[in-house]
């Protein structure tokens, strides 16, 4: 099918890579969702990605205990480089083209960001895969992913998750839970409905930048929301 958007940021939890375990990459997992972009990408979608790490670490969970709020979120950071070294080692299988970017510089496992550095590799087709956040504490993996977005001049962010969308509750909980199928930016600061934190919401208001949230575990959902079809919700 053809790719209503030409230059795209998927945004992926780092437990979407643990697969069915506990934590930790499930390469498996990561090997799916690598098959699943192939296709995107060989029709022509200049795909960038940002991935989290609370597969491996979240800066905040149970498991930081009392760190320093700045050194647990370095190890989440860190967290980050190792999901992406492992999405592009099952992209390269593939025979994609695919580059880490990292924001902290570490030469030998990956190149350090530039906007004109990704915006180069993008043109040529290659797969960017955007890590160690924005390389300062206290800014998610959603905020990165919202900035880089806009660095490269990417013409949407589609976030994957749990569910199919954003819903009024947690549909997990709520059998009644109302899916919207748009939805404004103020609305989702307003009622604090956790598409993203406030600063990545904020960010992409100011700037614009829809967001196309949709239930991950859907095979061919990547392609369709890149299609256009109207599954999940657009944030605008």
């Amino acid at each position: 099918m053809p790719n209503k958007y030409k230059r795209v940021l998927l945004k992926l939890s780092g437990e979407a890579l643990q697969g069915a375990n506990d934590h930790g990459i499930d390469t498996l997992a990561v090997s799916n969702y690598a098959q699943e972009i192939k296709p995107i990408v060989d029709g022509g979608c200049q795909l960038s990605l940002v991935i989290g790490g609370g597969n491996i670490f979240r800066g905040l969970s149970k498991a930081a205990g009392d760190m320093d709020r700045a050194k647990a979120d370095y190890l989440g950071m860190l967290a980050t480089v190792m999901n992406a070294v492992a999405m592009q080692d099952a992209l390269e299988k593939l025979g994609l083209a695919a580059k880490v970017f990292t924001a902290i510089p570490m030469p030998q496992v990956a190149s350090t960001y530039t906007v004109r550095d990704a915006k180069s590799a993008l043109d040529q087709g290659t797969v960017c895969i955007f890590a160690a956040g924005t390389g300062n504490p206290y800014f998610t993996t959603d905020t990165a992913a919202c900035l880089r977005a806009l660095e490269i001049n990417a013409d949407v962010i589609i976030k994957a998750t749990q569910v199919d969308g954003v819903y009024d509750s947690d549909p997990r909980t709520n059998t009644d839970a109302k899916l919207f199928k748009t939805i404004s930016y103020d609305d989702v600061i307003t009622h604090n409905l956790k598409v993203m934190d406030s600063t990545a919401i904020a960010l992409c208001k100011d700037n614009k930048l829809p967001i196309i949230v949709f239930n991950l575990h859907k095979q061919g959902n990547i392609a369709k929301v890149i299609a256009g079809e109207k599954i999940g919700t657009v944030v605008s």
